[in-house]
């Protein structure tokens, strides 16, 4: 059984799940605006991805007997985006959501949660993954700068991710 500290900071990371997915699709609709179907394309997978994460967090809960409290969600700022300051921002928020695992994985090993601490790796490999995917895509934007064939090309790139099976 979850102690009332862990179940409530769950509910918590479930939010930030939701308001990650909610940002992902904010920003492949900014992406698709200024007509880079390929980075609307990833940003769309990343949003279906968030949301897996928010209903692992989700099921775990009530495995675990207890309560799931959903939480409301915020509007994500965007505007006037660059391809490049949309992945910054994916990015930032990616070390966000790694600060809110690592509590997370604190709290489980204070409370000698065991069960929750090893569910918890499964995150934290993930965002290892989900921050060096970011990194990469900001690496190729900066090298090729104002290029334009070598943004349609990142572009080209981008629109072949698809969605991958939660594990």
């Amino acid at each position: 059984m979850l102690s009332e500290k862990m179940q409530q900071a769950l509910n918590q990371q479930i939010n930030e799940e939701f308001c990650s997915a909610f940002i992902y699709l904010g920003m492949s609709a900014e992406a698709d605006r200024i007509g880079l179907p390929g980075f609307s394309n990833w940003f769309r997978m990343q949003y279906q991805e968030e949301l897996s994460h928010a209903d692992r967090f989700f099921n775990y809960i009530l495995e675990r007997n207890g309560s799931v409290e959903l939480l409301t969600i915020g509007k994500p700022e965007l505007t006037e985006e660059t391809p490049l300051s949309l992945f910054e921002k994916s990015l930032k928020h990616e070390q966000h959501i790694t600060v809110c695992i690592s509590r997370l994985k604190d709290l489980a090993r204070s409370e000698s949660d065991h069960a929750t601490d090893v569910f918890l790796e499964w995150f934290v490999s993930e965002q290892v993954e989900e921050e060096a995917n970011a990194q990469n895509v900001i690496d190729q934007l900066r090298l090729v700068g104002d290029n334009a064939n070598g943004l349609f090309l990142i572009d080209r790139e981008l629109a072949t991710r698809t969605a991958t099976p939660a594990e």
